[in-house]
């Protein structure tokens, strides 16, 4: 799901030049009935019946379906059974006219609170928030004896008190549209222009049978977080963990969403770089969500690349026993990679990723327009790991990346877009068949291909941000299939083609690239301390060819030493 905020408005229809033909298309597609929300007098029934006119769809209006269907008023049904009484019955008919064919439907003012309404509009309609300020909303309903909530009441008050309950729940409606006292022509022609505009996420669903959650994919997806979070938070309070560089640039716009849907939202800030991952940051993060009094049902939000996501997420897992987690990965590497899994972690003296534990999020929103804020060396450094799920197990997706790589680097969102998705997908399938890497070779440890060269690489250059970690993985996915074609178990022409590719595309594929020399025998002893070690062997993965690779624990070291000493390592 994806939401819009269009402000107001001041042209009239014709300057729109609003395509009709084309915004009933739009309008329609996808899930096909638009359910406006409000207050009364937001002008829903007015706008509504004027819009289904504009996009050639029936209108229904919900109120006078219900009133159909009980043979009296809505006052009347207020008088006789209560509003408890009245919600059920609302719900029953806003759920069939949902079953219906494609409509505008104009809802009563409490319908969208029901949070079992609000569930069935998200799965079958978009929904439209007509905003309207008090003066206007007051003016609108003076005099006016069939509104039940208002009657004995002074209207300003009864208006002040709805709009401080409902606002923050009409904000999570897909689209926000301002309404005015212009024209109903003119409102009509500002959602349509909303509707035609509306970001169409994509989502990529994690079903695991204790965990399951959704990855969005899409543009201005942290501007919209908190009506797209409200929905999964256990409690409207939140935690968010974000770098210096991140904050500057996005946090503002999150701590905004988590307002306007009511969510109380602190922010604590690390220093950016790898050098963050270390016990001390760890402890100090713990002790601020304690100091913030969290509780078991208080989400903790990562908001940043992959260091902040591995830290935040250890933090979650670990304070009280594990708290609700939530990932805003900004960077293309962690949103194709780190964000969904469930892996989070710290980094120790010994090693890469040492300390940590498995701890699900509960939602992931991969916001490509946060991607537009990189310098090409972060993109270039996230698409390696896009190349690498090709490399294991998808040779349609290596494909799909020598034909699309420039646009991908170079930012088009369409194409970004497609290529989060596509690694997501065949991330979450890895992940469902061996969540906790418990199937040994051929299972979740495949995902590590070239990352046993990357952490030693990584290690041997300190975390000092010489060398990004997709960066090292580009190299060490290039070392990974020289080291199979020298152990006779994968043809040369796949390492030349996987070269060739990363030449052409401008990614680090040489340890010669680092500019330093390194020592083979240090860079063994980096690799005798990986994770990955197993009964003091340790564990390759290598390929038989483009997607095809395997695990191997009985790789001799000196064909490893033979490699580095090709690549211009020092003994």
């Amino acid at each position: 799901m994806s939401r819009t905020i269009l402000p107001t408005l001041a042209s009239p229809p014709d300057a729109l030049a609003v395509d009709a033909e084309s915004a009933q298309r739009t309008a329609t597609a996808g899930r096909s009935n638009i359910v406006l929300v409000g207050l009364m007098g937001a002008g829903k029934t007015t706008v509504g019946r004027r819009l289904a006119q504009r996009l050639e769809l029936p209108f229904i209006d919900a109120d006078a379906e219900i009133e159909r269907a009980a043979g009296c008023t809505i006052a009347e049904l207020f008088e006789r059974h209560g509003e408890a009484e009245f919600r059920k019955g609302e719900k029953r008919v806003i759920s069939r006219l949902l079953a219906g064919r494609a409509a505008v439907i104009a809802t009563g003012g409490g319908a969208f609170m029901d949070a079992d309404t609000r569930a069935l509009i998200r799965a079958r309609a978009r929904s439209v928030w007509l905003r309207c300020p008090l003066s206007t909303l007051h003016r609108r309903v003076q005099g006016k004896t069939h509104r039940p909530l208002l009657n004995g009441s002074d209207p300003i008050v009864a208006l002040e008190q709805l709009i401080a309950v409902r606002y923050p729940i009409y904000a999570e409606a897909d689209i926000i549209v301002d309404s005015t006292d212009d024209s109903v022509d003119n409102a009509a022609t500002r959602v349509i222009e909303a509707l035609a505009n509306h970001p169409q996420a994509r989502q990529v669903h994690v079903g695991l049978p204790h965990d399951a959650y959704d990855v969005t994919i899409g543009e201005g997806l942290i501007a919209r977080a908190g009506a797209l979070l409200a929905p999964v938070l256990p409690q409207k309070r939140v935690i968010v963990i974000t770098d210096e560089t991140v904050a500057s640039l996005h946090l503002d716009a999150l701590m905004a969403s988590f307002e306007r849907t009511a969510i109380a939202a602190t922010a604590l800030t690390v220093p950016a770089g790898e050098s963050s991952k270390r016990l001390e940051i760890f402890g100090q993060l713990s002790d601020g969500l304690l100091e913030q009094g969290v509780e078991r049902r208080t989400t903790v939000v990562a908001l940043g690349g992959g260091v902040v996501g591995d830290l935040a997420g250890f933090v979650a897992a670990s304070t009280l026993r594990g708290l609700p987690f939530v990932q805003i990965p900004t960077t293309l590497l962690s949103q194709v990679d780190s964000s969904v899994g469930g892996k989070t972690g710290i980094n120790s003296r010994y090693g890469k990723n040492l300390i940590g534990a498995f701890h699900q999020p509960i939602a992931v929103l991969a916001d490509i327009s946060a991607l537009r804020t990189l310098p090409p060396r972060e993109v270039r450094a996230g698409y390696a790991e896009i190349l690498k799920a090709g490399l294991i197990s998808d040779p349609a997706l290596f494909e799909w990346c020598e034909r699309n790589a420039p646009a991908v680097l170079t930012g088009d969102p369409q194409v970004l877009s497609e290529a989060v998705e596509r690694a997501c997908a065949f991330k979450t399938r890895v992940v469902l068949d061996d969540e906790r890497e418990e199937k040994g070779e051929n299972g979740r440890a495949l995902l590590n291909l070239g990352h046993t060269f990357a952490h030693a690489l990584e290690a041997e250059m300190g975390f000092d941000g010489r060398l990004l970690h997709g960066e090292a993985v580009s190299i060490g996915l290039r070392l990974a299939f020289d080291l199979s074609v020298r152990l006779g178990v994968c043809p040369a022409d796949d390492l030349k083609r996987i070269s060739l590719h990363l030449e052409r595309n401008g990614m680090p594929d040489r340890i010669a690239w680092l500019n330093q020399r390194l020592s083979t025998e240090a860079l063994l002893d980096h690799m005798k301390r990986d994770k990955k070690m197993r009964d003091g062997q340790l564990s390759f993965v290598l390929a038989r060819g483009i997607g095809a690779a395997f695990t191997c624990r009985d790789v001799p070291a000196d064909s490893v030493r033979a490699l580095f000493d090709d690549e211009g390592c020092v003994p």
